[in-house]
Formats: C-alpha cells, structure tokens, sequence
C-alpha cells in the first residue's frame, strides 16, 4: 500500500490570525501585574468579594456629627468624606459601607475608625494622621474588610506608646485585604492578633492580604502577625527595625517585596512564647537581615493574585500607592 503525503493544512484568513493576535494580546495584558495608575475597583487577596456600599448612592459629609450618623447601621451605604474631620478616639462604621475620601487630603486628624463585630466594609482614599492614644483603622471581631490607598501617618517625635497602631486587626478578624496605601512615621505599623493567649479565638482566623503598601520610617509591626495566616507581597519598606514578624504559629508568605535601610526584613523569633513560621521567595533584601527559625507551609494562596517582581516593585508603589490615586 501507497503512503500519501500528509495534506497540508488550510491556512486561516488573515482576519482570523489577527483576531487570535488581538486575543492573546488581551489575555496576556490581564496577567501581567496591574499597573500603579489603575486602581483595582475590587480586592485582590483575603478580603476579595468585599464590596462595602456596593453602588448605593453616596452621601457628602464634611462634619463629624454627620459622619456619625451617616455610617451608622447595617444597610448599604458610601459616604464620602471632604475635608479634614477632628477626631478624639474612634469612630464606629456599620457593616456593608464604603468610606471614600474626596481627593488626596480629606480624611481624620487625633483620632481614627473603629470595624467592630461588622462585615462588608471598605475604607478607601483617607487621609488619617496622629490617632492619639488610639489606632488609625481598628478592625476587630469582624470579616470582609479592603483597606486600600490610604495615606497613614503619625510623627516618631513622641514615645513608642502616644500613638497606638496604624491598621490594627484582631479578635479573630478574617478576610481582610490592606493594599496600596502608605504607612509613614510611625513605630508601630499593623499588629494582627493583639495577644499570645487569645489562641481560642484567634486559631483558624486573622487571614490577611498585604500587597503594594509603602511603609516609610515605621519602625515594626511591618506586620506583626500571631495565629493567623498572612501574605506579604510586593510592599516596599524603607527604614524598619524589623519589618515581617511572624508568632505564636502564625504562617507568612513572604512574596517579592524590597527592603531598605532595613536591619530585620523578617523575624520569627521575637518576643512571643512561640516562633512563628515564614516562607520567603523573591524578596529584595537590601541586606537587611532573617530570621526565620521555622519554614512556612502556606506558598499557595488560595486566591487569584499576580505578583510582580520585586524589580519593579519600588517604582510601583511609590507611584500608586497612598491618597489620590483612585
């Protein structure tokens, strides 16, 4: 028997080889790392399907007394704030609300936002500086939370104690994203689990995301993280004492991020009862120094995300990260 020649295939119109072109070059772009000058309209890690007010209509305030009452209670809402507001202490913020600063200066002075036993709440675009003897952004017993493009400050010119955390996560929070904002001379920057015997709460909670946030001059607490699951990836740190802390058991993805003038980039071996655990891959360190005496298990997030390298990290954030950028 005769063996043919195979056929040779039809080619395809040019018209379909440039729509498969055009394709491809679309899929492509959605896989690369967003850029600094496109904010996502939703959250990338942990705290992704939060939606806060959703599309409700917003309100304007500009006032304390009418910021209050417009993020009392439950129902859907977004409230924006123009101006700078006064605060002594913390503010309550009700579930299922989006808090949205007007510009790249409105937000809170001496005092700062309280998430407790809510869910659903996004805090965007705030300018909040010297919480006195109190956090920033408290979030506590209380899920579903994107903290994003925030600029968070106090002064390093007071003890370690006048000011207290700028995000603060704790009491078993769970699902939280932190993303793009800017942290700036401060000493202590995010603490998640606010204590080594709050194990039976906190065990199998505190599941925070971390990714483009500039932390500037802030001492520790780049976070601190006991109990819970935290990943840490494509931040830049300039000016830490010791930056990632894992303890008390908690587990840290370490992904791609750059630290400067930096002593400890990573420590899982500090002032707690129990080490914590830390994997890293694709850190810039600076020469900063580790310590990490136990390796992580938790490297796949479960959660789409794409990380882009610590290269380009540095001109990133420091373009879009903070107020006025949305």
């Amino acid at each position: 028997m005769r063996t043919l020649p195979p056929r040779p295939r039809p080619r395809a119109p040019k018209s379909l080889l440039a729509a498969a072109v055009a394709v491809a070059a679309a899929v492509g772009a959605l896989a690369l790392p967003q850029s600094a000058g496109a904010a996502e309209t939703t959250p990338v890690g942990f705290g992704a399907g939060t939606t806060g007010g959703g599309g409700t209509s917003a309100v304007t305030v500009s006032s304390l007394g009418a910021f209050k009452s417009a993020v009392a209670g439950d129902a859907a809402k977004v409230v924006k704030v123009s101006g700078v507001i006064s605060l002594s202490g913390q503010v309550d913020v009700g579930s299922n609300t989006t808090v949205l600063g007007v510009g790249a200066s409105s937000g809170f002075t001496g005092g700062g936002l309280r998430l407790k036993k809510v869910s659903n709440v996004v805090i965007r675009n705030l300018a909040i500086s010297k919480a006195v003897k109190t956090d920033a952004i408290t979030v506590q017993a209380s899920a579903k939370v994107w903290i994003d493009h925030n600029s968070l400050s106090s002064d390093r010119e007071h003890g370690k104690d006048y000011y207290d955390g700028l995000v603060d996560i704790t009491h078993a929070s769970d699902y939280v994203t932190v993303s793009w904002n800017t942290f700036k001379d401060h000493y202590k920057g995010s603490l998640v689990g606010h204590s080594d015997s709050n194990a039976s709460e906190d065990t199998g909670h505190l599941r925070v995301t971390y990714h483009h946030n500039w932390f500037d001059n802030v001492n520790s607490r780049i976070p601190s993280l006991r109990f819970g699951t935290g990943h840490f990836y494509d931040n830049y740190v300039v000016g830490a004492e010791t930056a990632v802390h894992s303890r008390m058991g908690a587990q840290m993805l370490v992904e791609n991020n750059v630290f400067r003038d930096t002593q400890v980039a990573v420590t899982t071996s500090r002032d707690s009862k129990k080490d914590g655990y830390a994997d890293l891959r694709g850190n810039d360190l600076g020469g900063a120094a580790t310590e990490v005496s136990q390796v992580g298990t938790f490297t796949d997030p479960p959660y789409d995300y794409t990380a882009e390298p610590a290269s380009g990290v540095v001109a990133s954030v420091t373009a879009g990260a903070g107020t006025g950028k949305l």
